[in-house]
This record gives structure tokens, sequence and C-alpha cells, in this order.
């Protein structure tokens, strides 16, 4: 078969445990898409990750990074193992270099509950729980990676918000809610989550928040303390759409959502900048199930319909948007008729915790 006019270069990062595993599986659904709609995707699988970083003494080295920063797009498995640590007792994640040397500020984590899949909640408008997370992923606490001060006496870490990245993470918030909503039939609404009432960083952050929700007077928006917020999407996920947020409290709210609608097996992400993105599973590395065909791919495989879309929008064509469409749908028509893996069976989807210590994967 002829290579397609437009084909496009992905950068592939398996990564350690169950990436590869998870990561061939998407591949595989991959290529049969592209070659169902004519679409053309060229794979360049390159080498980063914890057991790089024991073999080689890097994690990622800079030939890696600049063959996946010239490609159209990047997909990465799940990165991290416990025993293989840095010297400083820190794990091996070279996704977050990737985040911050491309500047990925929006850390998109759409939580959503998908047909035949059981959800944590009993009340039947857990049904349909469908709100993105939209994690600032440079700044906030992360900023302190690797300039923290650490003492016999003392640790300090520090935060950072800053008003260009704030504004660029508001105006993209707005804009996922207004392609949502057209996508939806229904309106639109943008939370920010902070802690304003407490500290003055993030006082700063709703006040430049506010500012650029006036030039979106069509989307509704608010505003909520993430202490409140947890308690909420226990309580009624359901009534939320797209949450912006600072780094650590993403991290930590992204988890709870993916808890709600299945585990992290189902949990896709990306990590998109202006001109650069990743697609990953939010899941790490799950070193008790790595090598056993145990892992459930369903999160890679919606990250890999992201990707698509992603690209879709950066002129690709319909055709990936099309095959973005039928891959997220196809995925669930196989949950809806009662597909389960051995993960999911046994109440295992890709967890990112199987035992202490364990790796956070996609941090």
């Amino acid at each position: 078969m002829p290579t397609p006019a437009n084909t496009l270069r992905i950068a592939v990062l398996p990564g350690d445990g169950i990436g590869p595993e998870v990561t061939a599986a998407t591949l595989a659904v991959l290529e049969a898409l592209a070659r169902r709609h004519g679409i053309g995707l060229a794979f360049e699988e390159l080498r980063a990750g914890a057991f790089c970083y024991r073999d080689t003494g890097t994690a990622m080295s800079e030939e890696t990074f600049a063959r996946a920063a010239s490609a159209d797009a990047i997909l990465l498995g799940a990165m991290g193992w416990p025993e293989i640590r840095a010297a400083d007792g820190t794990e091996i994640a070279p996704q977050l270099d990737l985040r911050f040397r491309l500047n990925l500020y929006a850390g998109v984590r759409p939580c959503r509950a998908l047909p035949g899949v059981p959800v944590a909640l009993a009340d039947p408008r857990a049904r349909e729980i469908d709100f993105v997370i939209v994690r600032e992923s440079t700044e906030g606490l992360f900023f302190s990676r690797d300039r923290g001060t650490v003492t016999q006496e003392m640790a300090e870490e520090t935060l950072r918000i800053t008003r260009a990245t704030t504004e660029r993470l508001a105006r993209f918030s707005f804009g996922l809610a207004r392609r949502r909503a057209e996508r939806r039939g229904r309106p639109g609404r943008v939370t920010l989550v902070d802690k304003a009432n407490v500290f003055r960083a993030f006082a700063f952050m709703r006040g430049i928040f506010a500012e650029v929700a006036r030039e979106h007077p069509d989307i509704a928006h608010g505003a909520h303390h993430v202490d409140a917020m947890a308690l909420d999407l226990v309580r009624r996920p359901w009534a939320f759409d797209v949450l912006p947020t600072e780094n650590m409290f993403g991290d930590i709210l992204s988890d709870l959502g993916a808890g709600l609608v299945g585990g992290m097996g189902f949990a896709p992400s990306a990590d998109i900048g202006d001109t650069h993105a990743v697609f990953q599973p939010a899941h790490g590395t799950a070193p008790d199930i790595a090598g056993r065909g145990l892992a459930n791919p369903a999160a890679t495989i919606l990250s890999a319909a992201m990707m698509l879309d992603w690209l879709a929008d950066r002129g690709a064509g319909q055709a990936f948007a099309e095959a973005a469409a039928e891959l997220e749908a196809a995925v669930e028509a196989a949950f809806a008729a009662g597909l389960r893996t051995p993960a999911t069976s046994a109440g295992r989807t890709g967890r990112r915790r199987p035992r202490a210590p364990s790796p956070r994967g996609s941090a």
C-alpha cells in the first residue's frame, strides 16, 4: 500500500513496566485505523525511562529528546520503577522533562464514565460524569522540581504562578469548554480550582482568570476552593465541565476523577503546548503485573484518540478527526458489549500504586 502524502511522524516512547505492553496494543489499533481512514502515521520508537537510566545513566538522551521534539506528536507509555531512583531519591520521570522543556502548560485529563464500565458511585447520575481537569503542568508547586532547598534541618519548595501562563491556561480552558459545548449540544462551564482564601498566589491566579473570563461571555464560569472541589467531585461530579487548576492540585484531583469512572486504566491524558503535545495514559508502570498480559490498554488507546483529534485541529485533515471519533466510539462500544481485560475483571484497572514505594508514572 502506498504511503499517504500527508504522513505524520509520531515519536513513541514505550517506557517501563506495562508501558511497552499498552503501547504495543495501541500501535496495533492505530495501524489498522490508519489504513481504514487512509491517513499516514509513521511511528519512531525511542528509548527513555527508568531502565534506560539504569543502563545508560540518563533517563532520556539529548538525541532522543531532539527526535521527539521534532515529531508531529509524542505518544508515551508509562515511565518509572520503584527500585530505580535518582541520587536524591526521586523517581525517574522524563515525562516531566518533556513538559517543562516543550512548555506543555495544559495537562488535559478527561474523566468520563464509559458504557459498561462500573463507576464508583451508586447514584444513577454517576453514569453522566463527563468533566475535564486542565492541569497547569509547568509551574505551580512542580516549579520547584530540582530547585528546592533541602538541608539536615528543613526542606523548602516554592510555588510559582505567572500571569502569562495563567492567561494561556484560562484561554485554553475556555476554548476547550466551547468545543465541548458544540459537540455535546449543551452549555459549557469553566470552574477554576484554587485555594484563593489562604494563599496570595491563588488569589492572584483567580484575578487573572476573571479577566480572561470576560473575554468569553458565552461560557459560564466560576471558582471553587480545592478542598471543596474534592468534596464535590464525590458528591456531585456530574455537575462539572472544565476544571483548570494548579499543577499539584491537578495531579491529585485527576486521580480522584479516574477513580470515579473505573480506575486509572480508563484515564487518558494529554500535555499540550502551543507547538508540541504528549499523549499518554495517566496510570503508572504497575510493576506487579508487568509482563503478565494483564494490563488494561484502554487509557493509552483513548490517549491516542486524543492525539488524532489534536492533529486534526492542527490541520492534518478531517480524516484524522473521523479516525479519532471512530476510535473513541469503538472503545465505548467494546466495553458496553461486556469486554473486560484481566485487570478490570479483577478490579485492577492499571492502578498507579501496586505497592510502596511505587512510581507515579505519569506524575
